[in-house]
């Protein structure tokens, strides 16, 4: 930062970022002028992982079941057949299977996937409504081009997030409302970090290669050779 005058960095007028403080502490000392936003996708991967740490949570429950029903029927004398389903699936098979599926909108779904999510959502109506408060909250930011509308859809989402009452989203929720301000920023130019997430994981792989970096300076060097 003592390299860039501080003339320089008042230029900027938005940046980029995730939700850690630290990085929102670094962007207001070092970046007074910019409007802070937060990354889209930073908010959309935090709905996903609250939907499939809920499709976790049922598949260890199809687990558990699964072995007490063999230890049953070895209690029993009997050979244990699992209950299949209709699409050749145990419950366990069908949980772990779907969870390429929930990450898709279901426009995008295959024919067997179509015919899982179905047997999914009937069996797991919990997870169906998880996976809609998902998607609703990725058509609010892909349809959204008013910050004011999103604003308001944003509410709504918060209402159907508090009727399910699922703790993983209430997190969310609590979240979104700590950087409400900085999220709703990415509807002003629609902006993401997506190039700087590209160029950090061609740098990751780069590195790699390296088996490991000695010389910081030389390696510095490669790169503004290889990418500048």
């Amino acid at each position: 930062m003592n390299r860039i005058p501080a003339e320089y960095r008042a230029i900027v007028k938005e940046v980029t970022l995730d939700m850690a403080w630290s990085m929102h502490r670094i962007v207001t000392y070092c970046f007074p002028n910019a409007v802070r936003v937060i990354d889209r996708f930073h908010v959309q991967k935090l709905a996903y992982d609250a939907l499939q740490e809920m499709r976790i949570a049922n598949r260890w429950t199809a687990i558990e079941e699964e072995n007490n029903a063999i230890e049953q029927a070895k209690l029993n004398g009997e050979k244990y057949t699992p209950d299949l389903l209709e699409n050749g699936d145990t419950k366990k098979q069908l949980l772990a299977r779907s969870r390429y599926l929930l990450f898709k909108a279901s426009c995008n779904w295959s024919p067997s996937q179509k015919r899982r999510a179905k047997i999914l959502f009937e069996l797991y109506p919990d997870i169906k409504k998880a996976y809609d408060l998902t998607h609703s909250l990725r058509m609010i930011f892909s349809k959204n081009t008013i910050k004011d509308a999103a604003r308001r859809n944003l509410a709504l989402w918060y209402n159907h997030v508090e009727e399910t009452g699922f703790k993983p989203f209430n997190s969310i929720m609590k979240t979104i409302q700590n950087h409400y301000e900085d999220i709703l920023n990415f509807f002003n130019n629609r902006s993401t970090n997506a190039s700087a997430e590209s160029f950090n994981a061609k740098i990751k792989a780069f590195r790699n290669t390296l088996r490991g970096v000695i010389d910081v300076e030389f390696f510095l060097f490669r790169l503004t050779k290889i990418y500048a």
